[in-house]
């Protein structure tokens, strides 16, 4: 499969077309941001470890009935995926209280919810991505009052997977932000990455931050936390 131009460079990835139109090759970078970009840096290697990360997890949902935009792993940062329109929100779960989620509402963090929540956000950077609810979503056309359902569904879902997961591997999924696209067709299916720097992951024992908060936070070890969670993973997957 041939790479042929760029179509989209983001702050974790670029995206090229090949030489079928309903494929594309997406390109994990190494560059990391946070607060809407307003911090920048570089996380060495975290381009390789999404990619394969996101890959492994990717495979992991589909079989348990979830479809994902995964078609190959062409590279250790390259993968080819299927072409979607991407509906224009963050869709985050929550399984315990942290980051935004302890600042707006003055939940302490490391508060553990009865049930798992969920929220979204409009993704448009030049509103700095505002909360939205179903409603604001149907009512901005951004999807379906169908297609909201079906996310939800999927988002819960693979919430399930994940955090049985993960707990195997010594880690605690306290929340994570998932995108989703539609296919030629129309089809919901879950897109962008499962990463550490799209989870809130910790040591399930000391608490330890092993994602992308080490980063935000200028905690240190952010390479090393990276590392340890893919080691993790891959002794378990």
């Amino acid at each position: 499969m041939n790479k042929r131009e760029q179509l989209y460079e983001g702050k974790a990835k670029k995206v090229f077309k090949t030489d079928d139109e309903n494929l594309l090759i997406v390109d994990y970078k190494d560059d990391a941001t946070a607060f809407n970009g307003l911090k920048k840096g570089t996380i060495a290697g975290k381009g390789v470890i999404n990619n394969k990360m996101s890959n492994l997890l990717m495979q992991k949902i589909e079989k348990e009935g979830i479809p994902t935009h995964f078609v190959k792993e062409l590279s250790d940062r390259e993968t080819l995926v299927k072409k979607v329109s991407i509906v224009p929100l963050e869709v985050i779960i929550r399984n315990i209280a942290a980051g935004s989620f302890s600042k707006r509402y003055g939940v302490e963090e490391g508060v553990v919810f009865e049930e798992p929540t969920i929220e979204f956000s409009y993704k448009n950077d030049e509103l700095g991505d505002p909360l939205c609810n179903t409603y604001h979503a149907i009512a901005l056309k951004l999807a379906t009052a169908d297609e909201m359902e079906r996310i939800k569904k999927y988002a819960f879902g693979v919430n399930e997977i994940l955090k049985e997961f993960w707990k195997g591997c010594g880690v605690t999924l306290v929340d994570f932000k998932l995108e989703f696209g539609r296919l030629a067709d129309g089809t919901i299916v879950l897109a962008d990455e499962i990463s550490p720097d799209t989870c809130r992951l910790w040591d399930s024992k000391t608490g330890e931050k092993l994602d992308k908060d080490r980063f935000r936070r200028d905690l240190g070890g952010v390479e090393d936390a990276y590392a340890e969670v893919m080691k993790r993973l891959k002794e378990n997957i």
